[in-house]
């Protein structure tokens, strides 16, 4: 019967495939010029060993996936080195396994600031200039049809400034 703490031996294993992980994630995103942080949310970067099932696979993912935002996340915020978000001294870590963090930390960053730039580049706001195309209202989702070059005027239904561009494939109303 398990306890509801994990022995030495399945934490030892985590530890293990934790790493195994990470550093296959990196491995594929040098060769395949892939992000790392979508590799580990696509379930392609560990194939499950015998005794590991896909639910622990993807669990594993979301882990790595997780610490390696939460990494990225304070080195943007704070500008400070890793080594001060760990709260621990490095030379506790195995120095292998540290630099693969570091790295898969930095290329974290990388993709969350292009992700963010993709999102800010695909917010319409009232007032400023948008070439042809449809936006849809944020708040109740109007639509405004641009023939031309113009200034995004307020929501006509409901004074809204925010908009976006349609989702592709999705019916045109």
């Amino acid at each position: 019967m398990k306890t509801g703490s994990p022995s030495d031996n399945e934490l030892e294993t985590m530890g293990e495939a934790y790493r195994e992980l990470l550093e296959k994630a990196l491995r594929k995103a040098r060769e395949g010029g892939s992000s790392l942080y979508h590799l580990l949310g696509g379930g392609s970067t560990h194939a499950p060993s015998a005794g590991e099932g896909h639910t622990e696979v993807a669990e594993l993912e979301r882990s790595v996936r997780r610490d390696l935002t939460d990494a990225a996340r304070y080195r943007h915020e704070t500008g400070r080195d890793l080594r001060d978000w760990l709260g621990f001294d490095v030379a506790r870590i195995e120095q292998g396994f540290w630099e693969a963090f570091s790295e898969a930390a930095d290329q974290t960053l990388l993709t969350l600031h292009e992700i963010r730039l993709q999102a800010d580049a695909s917010e319409y706001h009232t007032g400023e200039t948008v070439g042809l195309g449809t936006l849809v209202c944020d708040h109740c989702n109007e639509r405004l049809r641009f023939s031309t070059a113009g200034r995004i005027p307020p929501c006509p239904r409901c004074g809204g400034t925010r908009f976006h561009r349609p989702v592709a494939g999705a019916p045109l109303a």
